[in-house]
Order: C-alpha cells, then structure tokens, then sequence
C-alpha cells in the first residue's frame, strides 16, 4: 500500500529516485492557476512546537556547561581547602571528560533502545546524583566519585542532546534549533562563572561546596519538563510505529505535505520498503544483528562514501577540543593571573565577562547558522581563533619575560584575546560542531557515529585539561598557546578542504554530498557509487545535486 497524502490525491506511491518529480504531480495548486487560498500555508505554531521541544532538550546541556564553568574557579578554593597539588588539580578537572567517555558509548545503544526522549531524563538522575556527591564531598576521593558520575551524564548530554533536537527539528530551522545546545552550554558555563563569583565570600569549606552542590537545581527541572514532550520521529520509524511518527511530524512541519514527505524519507533511510505501511510495522532486520550491522557499516567495513563522512565527523570533533577551547574555559583564572591580574574578585570578575561574551556571541550564531550556512562560519570562526591565540600568546611571553614590570599592553592584550578566542570559538567552532555532525551522519549509524566522536572529542578535551599545567611549566604558557594556535592552522585547512555546506538539505538527503547514491543504509550488498575525484572538488562546487536517488 502506498504512503498516504493528505490533499486532493488520496494515494500515492513513494519512491526516493522519483520523489521530485512526484511532489510535482501530487500538489499541481500553484501551477494550475487555482486560488492562492488552497496552496498549502506554512504552519507558523509549528516552528514554535520544535523550538520548546529543542529548548527542553539542549537544558542538559546547562548543566553540563555548569559543570565545566564552575570547575574554573571552584578549583581554586578546592585546592586551598583541601590543600592538593596542581597535579590533581589537573585531574580533577580534565578527569570529567575521560569519564564521559563511558557516557558517550552508552549513548548511542540507550537512545536506540528507550527511545531519544526518556535518554535525555537518564541524563538529568546522573547530573543530579553527580552534583549532591560533590557538593557534600568531605574529601577528595569522594570528590573524585562525584565528578565519575557527573561525567557519565557529560557523555550522555554532549551525544543525546543535539541528536534528539536534529532529528525533530525542520530542516529550513535545524541549523538555528541545533544550536540551542551549544547556546545552553555556554549559558550553563557562565552560571558557573556567576556561582563562583557569588559563593566566593563564604567560609572556605563552605563555598565550594555550594558552588558544586547548587547543580542539582536544574536537573530536576530537565526531568520534569521532559516528560510532556514528543519522542523523535526517526526513532519511532526505526521502531515501526509509523502512526506515532506521523503524528509528531504533523506537529512539526511546516506543512502537511512536508510531513508526508519527511516521512517517506525516513523510511527510506530506515529500510523499510514503500509499499509498507500501516499504524504499526516490523521493520525488516539483517543478519547478524541490528547492532553489528551497524558496527560493519560505520566502522568495520564502510563504504569510501560512509568512510569520507566518518572521517568529517571526527576531525572536526577531534580538532573543535584541539584547539584548547576547553583550556580557556577551565583555566581561564589561572591565564588571567598569568597576565598580571591579580586578586579573587578581579580574577573571577574577568572569567564572568569571558562568560557574558561567549553567551552573546552564540545567541548571533544561531540566526546566522541558516543564513550564512555552517562552512563560512566554521572558516571565520576557526581564522578568528588562530589569530587571537598567536595574540595570547604574544601577551602572556612578553609579560613572562617582564616579571618586576607591570607592561599595560600586554595585560590589554591578553584580556582581548581571550574574549576575542572565546567569540570566535562560539560564532562557528562551538555551534557548528553538534550541528553539522548529526546532519551527514546517515540514520541508522547516527547514534553510534555521534557517540564514536563525542567519545573522541572527550579524550582529547581530558588530556588536554590534565595537560595543561604541566605543559604551560615545561613550555610556558604563551609556547603553549603558540602550540594551540599551530593546531588550529591545520583545523583550518581540514576545514577547508573536506566539509562541504549543508544548509538546507534534509537529513536524507546528506549522503550525496559525500558520493553516496542510495541514503537507505539496508542497501548492504549495494556496490559503491561512482565517487568525485577529490574532497576538494565537491567543496569547489562539484558536489552532486540534492535530491538522493
């Protein structure tokens, strides 16, 4: 039975290699001259629908930015209280990542099984329980246990949250309701930068501990505002139950002809033949399991299409941490001392103004992500941060250099490049990352893929962080920033010459940006297509039409 559409056609056979042709021949209004009253109206409240359920997703992300901002100046007072070295201080900060690791793998399989929406509450009971065991640590090794546990929420929150959102936002509005997560996560980094600004003046035993503690609150917020949304649409077509997909893309489309159409494409995506339909189906199975066909397809065996789009995702997961973002954010005190400012409050008053300008600069990103498109941000952005980092670094050698003499410009000079690497990190680098890789990366592999990259981009954001210290002595602290910069000269010409733009394609429709000819990831037997010559042809604007055949 063919795919039911809504309009004058009643009944309609859908097939991917001639789906253009047949939207052609189902909605004729325009183009026979009937009046402009029975053309199909975008349906404004929709857009809305999808920004409160993107909204409500990416709050997971607040408490991860939480987690991270507060670290920065807690750190300062764990030290002193509970009188470690700079070595586990370095731990202490950089081992949240390398637990999230955990979080991130389980992401992938526990979204897949329970669905997107009941994951992202998963995620709020570890942030809670993470935040009560370090606000009410006595010592370090239970500090140690709460950040274990906090960082499996990390991984959980970094993977769910921008896949849930990707999924259920329009395409014509993914880039912008994306975003949402690397907006909350900066919001969550600087209400850890006002918390420590604020418990600052209490006891030293105490403050900390509120700093840590006071990340409970949202959790619990998360969990009960998640509980009246929608699950997503592609996980419950890879479930079978293609009513209830139905039914929420119905409320997030902008018409109800996109409905239909969204839905015939992610059944296709998902394998499941045309001709099948009905409230309920069982969708068909490989061989071998579900789970190792998905391993064989990503990872094992992939084809140089699949391999081209793994290999985008993951460089730019790898070079977004590379870059040292997370070593601005968690040692900015720490930079801001270097350079010659001193005092707690002038310290932690400068961190908040870090704060306030990543937070603002992320709020512009969001319009201009599906205005501009993702590859002239993520160049912009990526050359911003090149030449703020060589500023930095100049900064922090001259005022190294000059111990017994205050030298103004240099101290101006750093606290500018910071605010200017922290801007140009979250108008391209920060946003575009969660955006972008849940756009190429197909259905079926799409939670194993983020996971694999989220899980990568945690190692290198943990030895990066528990680096940091130990290499700022050994090099300096403006030679490791050189280091940085270097780094992100590379990240530019990886940029540059592999991520094609992807504003305003359909999820299924990625695939023939990377060669693929069939977005149905069943085709397991399917020969490879003919692919382009080179990565960098296909960005120069040889990259094939939009429409996957």
């Amino acid at each position: 039975m063919g795919t039911r559409v809504s309009g004058p056609h009643c009944h309609l056979e859908w097939h991917p290699s001639v789906r253009t042709e047949q939207r052609r021949v189902a909605f004729p209004m325009a183009s026979d001259g009937l009046p402009e009253a029975v053309e199909p109206q975008m349906k404004k409240g929709n857009i809305k629908y999808a920004s409160t359920c993107a909204v409500v997703a990416s709050m997971a992300s607040i408490v991860l930015g939480y987690d991270i901002g507060v670290m920065s100046g807690a750190s300062l007072y764990i030290q002193k209280d509970l009188e470690i070295t700079d070595v586990q201080v370095e731990i202490l900060m950089g081992i949240l990542s390398i637990y999230s690791i955990l979080g991130s793998f389980a992401a992938g399989r526990t979204s897949d099984w329970i669905g997107r929406r009941f994951t992202v509450i998963f995620v709020a009971a570890f942030f809670f329980a993470g935040a009560l065991l370090m606000g009410f640590a006595s010592g370090y090794t239970m500090l140690m246990l709460g950040r274990f546990v906090a960082g499996i929420g990390v991984g959980y929150a970094i993977v769910i949250a921008p896949l849930y959102t990707a999924e259920i936002a329009p395409a014509s509005a993914r880039g912008f309701l994306v975003s949402f997560t690397e907006v909350f996560i900066n919001l969550g980094i600087l209400l850890g930068y006002v918390s420590n600004y604020a418990f600052a003046r209490l006891p030293l035993h105490i403050g900390w501990r509120f700093m840590l503690g006071i990340g409970a609150v949202p959790s619990v917020l998360l969990a009960l505002l998640l509980s009246g949304m929608p699950e997503s649409p592609r996980w419950l077509v890879m479930k079978g139950r293609l009513a209830d997909a139905r039914i929420v893309l119905e409320k997030i489309a902008d018409t109800p002809e996109e409905a239909e159409e969204r839905l015939a494409d992610i059944k296709t995506a998902a394998g499941i033949p045309d001709d099948l339909d009905g409230d309920v189906v069982v969708v068909p199975r490989k061989r071998g399991g579900e789970e190792k066909q998905v391993w064989r397809e990503l990872i094992v065996s992939p084809t140089p299409p699949m391999r081209r789009i793994l290999l985008t995702a993951l460089g730019l997961f790898f070079f977004q941490q590379l870059t040292g973002s997370d070593s601005v954010v968690l040692y900015s005190p720490r930079v801001f001392e270097s350079a010659g400012i001193t005092g707690d409050d002038q310290l932690l008053a400068a961190t908040c103004a870090m704060g306030v300008a990543k937070t603002l600069v992320i709020l512009v990103a969001m319009f201009l992500l599906d205005r501009v498109g993702r590859r002239p941000l993520l160049l912009c952005s990526t050359g911003g941060m090149i030449v703020s980092l060589v500023g930095l670094a100049t900064g922090l050698t001259v005022v190294d250099r000059n111990p017994d003499a205050r030298i103004p410009w240099a101290v101006g000079l750093c606290v500018a490049s910071v605010l200017a690497y922290v801007s140009s990190f979250s108008i391209g680098l920060g946003p575009v990352l969660g955006v972008y890789t849940t756009e190429i990366l197909p259905l079926r592999v799409r939670a194993l893929g983020f996971a694999v990259g989220a899980a990568g981009n945690r190692v290198v954001s943990g030895v990066m962080s528990m680096t940091f210290l130990s290499m700022s002595g050994a090099i300096t602290l403006g030679g490791t920033f050189f280091l940085y910069a270097g780094v992100a000269v590379l990240a530019w010409v990886f940029f540059f010459t592999c991520l094609p733009e992807t504003r305003g394609r359909t999820l299924e429709e990625m695939g023939s940006l990377f060669g693929m000819t069939d977005t149905g990831a069943e085709a397991e037997d399917a020969a490879p297509g003919t692919q382009d010559a080179s990565c960098r042809a296909r960005l120069l604007g040889n990259s094939p039409g939009a429409r996957v055949d």
